[in-house]
Formats: structure tokens, C-alpha cells, sequence
């Protein structure tokens, strides 16, 4: 089988670069390869589809065709969509229509034939692969890991807002876009129950999908990497990497204790991640600066707590960071800096480190869709503390079962529970520490994902006919020509949102 993954934004590249210096990089990159690499390496060809950067930033991005040293049958195929430069993804709807799908058909074209089917991930590779569908006939599978709506709830979009917030995120395109792809592909799959029944639920997606009854859905949980994350995995900088997190507390924590154990956060810089939260929670609690001191990964940065960030979005997240550690005196108890190399061995290496310390990984993410940070953190043996909203609660429990502690990530009191419940108790650090990486090993490995992802693709070539559309959506004007009119998405995304007697007042174009 040839399987082409449609995923335009960020980009991959043989050296797995740059995976925390954006938040367009991150978790669903390492999804997209990983699922590709293991169906590959069932004998099946695969293309990693992507857009085309050429941009002194990110050279490793300007070639049209790349590969992962050592794996066979995975092609990364870049192709132009736009401006040459990076641009984010809020900034690529229009060059997807005009530019990106034409290239596709033509690139295949040349090559003598389209792959036998695609899967779509995010509302622009959903939108792309409706798009193709439409074209060829193509059909597609639509992975949304994250969907639009559930960002709106959290940034109290109203309609006196919505117009200012969308000239930022440009959720017009987005959510008509997701509704799209989950009612045209063949099948939505779904990290987690949780995420068909409660995120799929929402009211904009009302008549797009049915999730009660329409059987155009599929669990398939995503894994962790054990020979990079594994508790007895090692990198070539694993050495290196240890002295390096040395010197960064020498450089950031008192002398006296920089020994103790470290509460680790390590995720993208977004205000969804909650990360005050969590510093909030440490300076609330005199028993875990007592027991601990408190680590933030932070991508290229390399100490943003003294140094303001370049960017406004970064810098909008960590300004009220540096007023919390200022305000509650954390100074000498905190940390925050980047890897030693932007990559998930050094990530790994840095994990394996403090499980030396007998540390605790943390997610307090307002809401997370799943949460493979968590996962990798487990195998590499450090016991999690992580958000009850969204994935760890299925992954981290299991009926009265638990492999991890969920906590509420918008109550502090709640999170210095979870924190102290580990750190101060030997034994029950000694239990979710064992717990998690057991359950890690045994429920989420790559290679399950591949395989499910395969056996799905197969029944859906051999018999299309035993998953039934729903009322197939129009597909919007714009969305096959972008040089029409798009006052009306904003009026079609505030009359889902807020209902039909709702006006958004002004206009963003």
C-alpha cells in the first residue's frame, strides 16, 4: 500500500530538528513520523507531505525530497506553498488552495500515480485532504489532535472579541475547516474516547458529525518511543547533557540545594499549558520548596527568566512567570532553560538525569488532547503529575487504577497535592514511578499505532461501503477559489458559536 500523511505545517526533516523551537513543531510531528515510520517498516511506502521552506532559519527544511537515515520506504516530499519563508499555520489557508494541493496533484502526476490513500492531520491537512478527495477520489482519514473550539472556549471568545481574537488564530478557516474534514473523511480518529464524545460534541460541530451514532470513528491511542525515552536508553550526548543540567542549576539554585529532587515542566511556551499555574502552586507551598526545587524547559531559550523573550506570544507567557518568581521570592529555587540540543534525546537524557534525583514530571495543561509528553516522561521512570482535562485521564487511569495523579490544572491547591503526594512519600513515588512506565510499555507503543492506523486504511480501500458518509457539508467558495469573498466565514463562525441571534460586531478583513 502507498499512504501519503498530509500534515503542511511545521515541517520534518532527517535530523528531527527543531521540535520545541516552534509551537507549530512538537507533539504532532513526532505523531505523524512515528505512525509513518511504523507502517513503513510493515513493507508499506509511505510520504510525510509537507510544505516546501526555504529560509535561512530553517535550512533543513529547503530540500523537495528527504529521508530518515536508516528507515526504508519513508519519503519526506516538501512541496511549495506560498511565500518561500516559515510561516506559521494560522498564515497558510490560502496558500493550501492555491498553491500546496496543485503541487501535490502535479508532483504525483509526475511520479505516475497517487498514493492509494492519505491521512489528514490538524484542520489544514483535513482541509487538504477534502480537498484531494474531491479532486481524485481519493479517500482520507482526519487525526484533528487538537480542535479549534476547545481553544475558543479557553480564550473566552465573545462577540465583541471574536473579531480581534481571529485576526490572530483565524479560527474562520479553522473550524469550517474541521467541520469539513470530520464529516468527508471515511474515518476520525481519535486518541481517546474523550476526545470523540466530549471535543467532537461541541456545538460547532453540530451537523458536521453525529457522535453517538455514526461509526466513522476510531480510537487509536499514539506511543512513546522506548529506544530514545527508555528508563535503559542512551544518546550520544547523554554524558554531556547531564553535566549541562548541572551547570544550569549551579547557575540558578542555591548551593545548598541543588541536590534536592526537581518538579519538572517541559512543554511548549503557550498560555494553555498552564505553566504559571504551576509556579504558582510551588509558591503556594512552603513543604514542596522544602522538598524541591522547580525546573521549566523551555525550548531555545536559554534563561528566560531573566531575559525577555524575542517574540510576543513567548513573551506573553513568561513575563507573568518572571512577576510570580519575583513576587514569591522563588529565586534560588527555580530554573528555566533550554536543551542542550533541540531534540527528543536530549529531552530523554534530561528526564533520565533527574529520575536520579528522584524528581516528578508535570502537566498542568488547562486542557490536553492527549498527552504524550507525560508518557515519554514515564517510560524514562519519573512518576507523573498531570492534568485531569482531556487524555491523561484515560491514560493515566483506568477504572479505580491509577498510573499517574490528576490533578485540577485551574486550582493550585489541587496541583500542590498531586506534587506533595509524590515528593513527600517515598513509597508512593516508588509506585507511580513503576506504574507509569509499566503502563506505558504495555498500552502505548508506535507500533500498535501503526498497526491499527494500516488495518483501518485496508478496510476502508476494500470496503468503503461499511463506513456510510453522513450528509456530505458544502464545500465553502473559498475553499476552492481564495481569491473570493471571506466576510461570511466570520459571520458563519460566530452564528455556530454563539447562535443566530448573536452579531459579531466589526470585521477582520
Amino acid at each position: 500500500m502507498h499512504i501519503g500523511f498530509l500534515n503542511p505545517q511545521g515541517n520534518f526533516d532527517s535530523g528531527n530538528s527543531h521540535i520545541t523551537k516552534h509551537p507549530d513543531f512538537g507533539g504532532q510531528l513526532i505523531y505523524v513520523r512515528q505512525v509513518a515510520i511504523a507502517i513503513a517498516q510493515m513493507g508499506h511506502k509511505v510520504d510525510i507531505i509537507t510544505r516546501q521552506i526555504i529560509d535561512a532559519e530553517w535550512p533543513e527544511f529547503a530540500e523537495a525530497i528527504d529521508t530518515y537515515p536508516g528507515i526504508d520506504n519513508v519519503r519526506i516530499i516538501r512541496l511549495p506553498a506560498g511565500p518561500k519563508e516559515f510561516l506559521s499555520k494560522e498564515l497558510l489557508w490560502p496558500h493550501l488552495v492555491a498553491d500546496w494541493i496543485p503541487n501535490i496533484l502535479k508532483f504525483y502526476q509526475q511520479q505516475g500515480g497517487l498514493p492509494d490513500a492519505m491521512t489528514a492531520h490538524y484542520a489544514d491537512g483535513g482541509l487538504c485532504g477534502v480537498l484531494i478527495e474531491e479532486e481524485t477520489g481519493i479517500p482520507f482519514t482526519f487525526t484533528a489532535h487538537s480542535l479549534g473550539a476547545q481553544k475558543i472556549d479557553k480564550l473566552e471568545v465573545t462577540p465583541e472579541n471574536l473579531t480581534g481574537i481571529d485576526e490572530q488564530f483565524n479560527f474562520r478557516y479553522r473550524i469550517l475547516a474541521e467541520r469539513l474534514s470530520m464529516n468527508r473523511s471515511a474515518v476520525n480518529i481519535t486518541s481517546t474516547r474523550q476526545e470523540r464524545f466530549e471535543q467532537y460534541s461541541h456545538r460547532v460541530y453540530s451537523g458536521a458529525v453525529d457522535v453517538d451514532n455514526d461509526n466513522r470513528f476510531a480510537v487509536i491511542p499514539p506511543g512513546a518511543d522506548f529506544s530514545i525515552f527508555g528508563a535503559k536508553a542512551r544518546s550520544e550526548n547523554e554524558e554531556a547533557t547531564y553535566e549541562f543540567i548541572q551547570e544550569r542549576l549551579a547557575r540558578d539554585i542555591a548551593e545548598d540545594r541543588r541536590d534536592l529532587p526537581v518538579i519538572l515542566a517541559s512543554s511548549r511556551l503557550e498560555l494553555k499549558k498552564n505553566i504559571l499555574g504551576l509556579v504558582q502552586a510551588f509558591a503556594m507551598s512552603p513543604t514542596l520548596q522544602e522538598q524541591a526545587n522547580l525546573v521549566v524547559i523551555t525550548g531555545a531559550l536559554d534563561n528566560p527568566l531573566r531575559e525577555e523573550a524575542s517574540d510576543e506570544i513567548t513573551e506573553e507567557v513568561l513575563a507573568p512567570i518572571r512577576e510570580a518568581v519575583k513576587e514569591n521570592d522563588l529565586w534560588g529555587k527555580i530554573s528555566a532553560f533550554g536543551l542542550l540540543h533541540q531534540s527528543q534525546k536530549s529531552l530523554a537524557a534530561t528526564y533520565r538525569f533527574l529520575v536520579k534525583r528522584r524528581s516528578v514530571f508535570a502537566l498542568t495543561a488547562l486542557y490536553e488532547p492527549f498527552g504524550l509528553a507525560p508518557l515519554e516522561a514515564a517510560v524514562a521512570g519519573l512518576p507523573v503529575v498531570a492534568t485531569k482535562n482531556g487524555g491523561p485521564s484515560e491514560s493515566l487511569r483506568q477504572g479505580d487504577r491509577e498510573y499517574g495523579v490528576l490533578v485540577d490544572p485551574e486550582d493550585p491547591a489541587d496541583i500542590v497535592r498531586g506534587l506533595e503526594r509524590l515528593l513527600c512519600d517515598a513509597q508512593e513515588w516508588e509506585y507511580f514511578a513503576q506504574a507509569g512506565q509499566q503502563r506505558v510499555l504495555k498500552t502505548y507503543t508506535w507500533e500498535s499505532t501503526g498497526e491499527n492506523y494500516l488495518s483501518l486504511l485496508e478496510q476502508i480501500l476494500s470496503s468503503p461501503e461499511t463506513r456510510p458518509r453522513a450528509e456530505l457539508l458544502p464545500i465553502h467558495p473559498y475553499f476552492l477559489n481564495p481569491e473570493s469573498q471571506t466576510d461570511v466565514f466570520l459571520e458563519e463562525l460566530s452564528e455556530l458559536y454563539f447562535g443566530s441571534n448573536e452579531k459579531v460586531l466589526g470585521n477582520a478583513d
